[in-house]
């Protein structure tokens, strides 16, 4: 089993929170907002053997810590803090996957610093932006933030996930708390304190984020969607993404939280995809 090596990194507005574990080629892990690098430490653990998985908390939640007024965060600020962290481990381009909000930060760091990225697996990135109805997605979103104000982080929540999942989702199945280990708890309270920051200052600037295709068609990105996500925006964001990419989407188990959900099964997928994209044997 491979430790993990946790350390700072100190960018422009935040100290960032990040782990390092295991050897191999750098794969730098994101996930998305309020969650944090616990979110994807199961598949950390699932690729640390062939990697160098660094996994870390995007700025302002639970361990990177702001370091001046809160204020509103929108995806390139995201993605310069991944391209300065990935500048503090080396030289080489890194493989990167995202999930969710992440994988917004992972599309935006490949467009704008395309040097840095091998490869990048982004698994059901939510971009309303890219739909046909993105005017009636801003305005649903517009409530959530607007629910958040009148009637705080718990409502909003409920209408968040209700928004994003859409009519048919089924409800989401909460977990017992005393089923959980030590290390869910604890994430569960963390991103719990993440809530009122991303209500207020992340949620309506990273959902108006649309990604520059043309950019982008000159890096190698898979896009991932789950195989039993609902029909809401993440799913058919990834799929208007992927055909905005000629590429074809690549399903992973379960729906939008299937990368933690299934580790196992989404960390032989991730590094087959890596494998394929890139035209290398990644190591095994």
């Amino acid at each position: 089993m491979h430790s993990i090596e946790t350390r700072t990194l100190q960018v422009p507005g935040a100290r960032l929170h990040y782990e390092v574990s295991g050897t191999g080629p750098l794969l730098l892990m994101i996930p998305g907002a309020p969650a944090d690098a616990g979110a994807l430490s199961g598949l950390a653990a699932q690729l640390c053997d062939r990697y160098t998985v660094v996994n870390y908390d995007q700025r302002g939640l639970s361990r990177s810590s702001l370091a001046g007024p809160i204020e509103d965060q929108d995806v390139e600020a995201f993605s310069e803090d991944a391209h300065r962290l990935l500048t503090a481990l080396g030289s080489e381009p890194a493989f990167v996957l995202g999930n969710s909000g992440g994988a917004l930060t992972g599309l935006d760091l490949a467009a704008r610093h395309p040097e840095q990225v091998r490869a990048l697996v982004a698994h059901e990135p939510p971009i309303p932006e890219l739909l046909p109805d993105r005017t009636d997605w801003r305005a649903a979103f517009q409530d959530v933030h607007d629910t958040y104000r009148s009637e705080g982080p718990g409502m909003a929540m409920m209408k968040f996930v209700a928004t994003v999942q859409g009519d048919d989702a089924a409800p989401p199945v909460m977990p017992d708390p005393s089923q959980m280990p030590p290390e869910a708890l604890e994430m569960m309270g963390r991103i719990q304190g993440n809530l009122d920051y991303f209500l207020a200052h992340v949620l309506l600037p990273v959902l108006r984020f649309e990604p520059d295709i043309a950019a982008l068609r000159s890096t190698r990105i898979a896009v991932g969607v789950g195989a039993s996500s609902p029909e809401g925006v993440p799913l058919r964001s990834a799929r208007a993404l992927a055909e905005r990419l000629d590429v074809k989407p690549v399903e992973f188990p379960g729906d939008h939280q299937g990368l933690a959900s299934d580790a196992a099964a989404g960390a032989e997928i991730v590094h087959d995809t890596f494998t394929r994209i890139t035209g290398t044997e990644a190591p095994h």
